[in-house]
């Protein structure tokens, strides 16, 4: 009779052991129907402070305010909540940050569900919005069109660096000039200044660690699709496992000029599983 007692008891030890856990399912009801996310467990920090905020109610009533087809929907802002038509939204958020939590294998695949965040040269640390999200939608890329992106990464990359190499001279009429050439999207005057600094720029630029898109990268990028240029700029701690449709449905709404759609799309969001 023991032996038979210690023999179950070994066989429940070994089934809680080799049990995986149990997964954190997030569902978000909106007018179009339920997207269900998955929340890494490798992302601990984010993890838990949406969590919090689901469990507190805080997303209830907001509204996917950005909305950018063949791109992504952002949501989390908690002053679109009964926000009057036309408003311009984005700007609301928690009075903190989550840290970056950077895991290389999570890309922005279609289906990634992420953190929003400040800009680079406001934010150079790369901490994430407490409260906004997005999910990717994005787009199915040829090779070419990834070389490009690979391109347009380290442009932009040495624009932030330019930048900081300007504040850090206390050169701010320079700075200001240099804001405005970024904002006109002016290119060539950008060329121009960066090429001055050359030497600097370039030398802090092979310090990040530039931007390259993998073999194994491009094989997600060329078949699933995804946001290739925002891999290793923005933490992604989720994915949608169910109900793209909806996320494409919403993505194919009218929208104004700001990016808001111009039919408020509510969502409410409950943890399924902790």
């Amino acid at each position: 009779m023991k032996n038979s007692i210690i023999v179950a008891l070994l066989a429940l030890l070994l089934v809680a052991c080799t049990s995986k856990p149990k997964e954190t399912l997030v569902n978000i009801a909106t007018p179009y129907g339920d997207i269900v996310v998955k929340l890494y467990d490798s992302t601990a920090r984010h993890k838990e402070n949406f969590i919090k905020l689901a469990d507190a109610g805080y997303f209830n009533g907001t509204l996917f305010h950005r909305v950018i087809s063949k791109f992504m929907i952002q949501g989390g802002d908690p002053t679109s909540r009964n926000a009057k038509p036309g408003v311009v939204l984005g700007d609301g958020d928690t009075n903190y940050t989550i840290p970056f939590e950077y895991v290389p294998s999570y890309l922005h695949k279609r289906g990634a569900f992420a953190a929003a965040r400040e800009n680079d040269d406001k934010n150079p640390l790369k901490a994430s919005s407490a409260s906004q999200f997005y999910i990717v939608q994005g787009k199915v890329f040829t090779n070419g069109e990834l070389n490009a992106v690979e391109l347009k990464v380290k442009r932009r990359t040495k624009q932030y660096i330019m930048m900081d190499l300007l504040k850090k001279e206390g050169k701010e009429d320079d700075l200001k000039v240099f804001h405005q050439m970024v904002d006109k999207r002016d290119t060539a005057s950008m060329r121009l200044v960066i090429e001055k600094y050359h030497d600097a720029v370039e030398a802090q630029y092979l310090r990040t660690k530039p931007f390259k898109i993998t073999e194994a990268q491009r094989r997600v990028y060329t078949t699933i699709g995804g946001t290739p240029h925002l891999d290793g700029a923005y933490t992604v701690f989720g994915e949608v496992i169910s109900g793209m449709e909806i996320v494409d449905k919403i993505a194919a709404v009218k929208t104004d000029t700001n990016d808001r759609p111009q039919v408020d799309i509510p969502l409410t969001i409950k943890i399924l599983k902790k």
